[in-house]
């Protein structure tokens, strides 16, 4: 979703603004309104983070880097900033985040007060017109930021209720899967040639998504749809998660140690596989696409199936031809569909996220974001793969 933000001087970009932060903050709330207070401050795993904790940082990021930008304005609370800093080392210590899961304190009320009061503030000031362009800037990437949370949230939420014996449910009211027949897989042929990548600056943009720049691709083929669970269960049927041969050494070393035999949120019951869901526990849903795999697991299918993962370049240059439409939040399944249409690509927006076999680094001259700014994604480029596409929580 992109949020463009007009020019200062043109008339209700304050207001227009306003509604729209007003709309996204809203929605981070209103997606934990089906918690319990006992759910908010779940931690299941390090590198999950409390729905309390992730309410609290992104106010934190408005107070923080917008709001301290206004004359005579006075902290919420002065410990907050030591508490729900996530990771910007120029502006201070911050709390582990293994541990997020242990600030019993502040309390759920306080950090409700604490959005309620630092969103009258930005409000009023958009209302005033107090923000100068810099300052609209940094709004704008922080309601991004927040929309990124909102997904974090629901992925924590899930992972959190799996660890739970009682397989709890977040949601008995979702939109349910439409039982489509699976459109049959197939090869769509792109061209060689020079191609442009990268953003095209209109609209917002990561600052990890420029410059746009050319790059020479040799001809390619993608498969015009996601790989299905009935696919993926062929895979293990087959055995795969005992042949190291189909493995990477280092995950081949992650199947040993972790003895993995399936996806997460899969579970084997009288035969058949189960699966978790944010509407807990379900059979498996044969002709959805498969998600939770991590790029060790696409990697291994993809040999498997004879084939390869894409590139970040040639998964763009695909993606770039087609409309953004697909299976997002507001769809409101919270889970991944089958395709609705045969013809040429789909899901190559929504659903889940897709692998691409590309290193997460820089592109040609790569520029990070001014300010504090400038540690929100460069420092990150090493040790990881690239993922494309968006899912159904995003």
């Amino acid at each position: 979703m992109n949020i463009p933000i007009p020019a200062l001087t043109q008339e209700g970009n304050f207001s227009r603004l306003s509604l729209l932060y007003q709309k996204i903050r809203s929605r981070s709330l209103d997606l934990t309104k089906p918690l319990e207070i006992e759910d908010f401050n779940l931690q299941a795993m390090p590198d999950v983070s409390p729905p309390k904790w992730h309410l609290a940082h992104t106010t934190w990021f408005f107070e923080t880097l917008i709001l301290n930008t206004l004359p005579q304005y006075q902290v919420f609370d002065p410990d907050f900033h030591y508490l729900f800093n996530s990771y910007y080392k120029g502006l201070g210590l911050y709390h582990p985040r293994t541990q997020r899961g242990l600030l019993s304190k502040p309390s759920l009320k306080k950090v409700q007060d604490y959005r309620q009061t630092v969103d009258q503030k930005i409000l009023n000031a958009l209302e005033k017109e107090r923000f100068n362009t810099e300052a609209l800037q940094l709004l704008e990437l922080g309601l991004h930021h927040e929309e990124q949370h909102q997904e974090l949230l629901l992925t924590d939420i899930q992972y959190n209720f799996f660890t739970n014996p009682l397989g709890p449910v977040y949601r008995e009211d979702l939109r349910k899967p439409h039982n489509s027949q699976v459109t049959p897989l197939k090869k769509l042929n792109y061209t060689e040639g020079l191609y442009q990548i990268g953003h095209p600056d209109k609209g917002f943009s990561f600052d990890n998504e420029k410059p746009r720049h050319q790059i020479f691709l040799k001809g390619f083929s993608l498969a015009n749809r996601l790989i299905t669970n009935s696919e993926y269960l062929e895979f293990i049927q087959d055995k795969a998660y005992q042949q190291p041969k189909l493995w990477l050494a280092q995950a081949w070393d992650w199947i040993e140690k972790e003895k993995i035999e399936h996806p997460l949120y899969w579970q084997k019951r009288d035969g058949y596989f189960w699966q978790f869901t944010l509407e807990g526990w379900q059979a498996l849903h044969l002709n959805t696409p498969v998600a939770f795999i991590n790029f060790f697991e696409a990697d291994a299918f993809a040999r498997w199936a004879g084939s390869r993962l894409p590139t970040e370049a040639e998964w763009e240059v695909a993606a770039s031809q087609e409309e953004i439409n697909g299976n997002f939040l507001e769809k409101d399944y919270l889970i991944p569909l089958a395709p609705e249409t045969n013809q040429g690509l789909s899901q190559i927006f929504g659903d889940t996220w897709e692998w691409t076999t590309s290193a997460y680094g820089p592109y040609p001259g790569f520029k990070t974001f001014a300010g504090a700014p400038q540690e929100y994604n460069g420092k990150f480029m090493i040790n990881q793969m690239v993922l494309r596409g968006g899912s159904c929580f995003s």
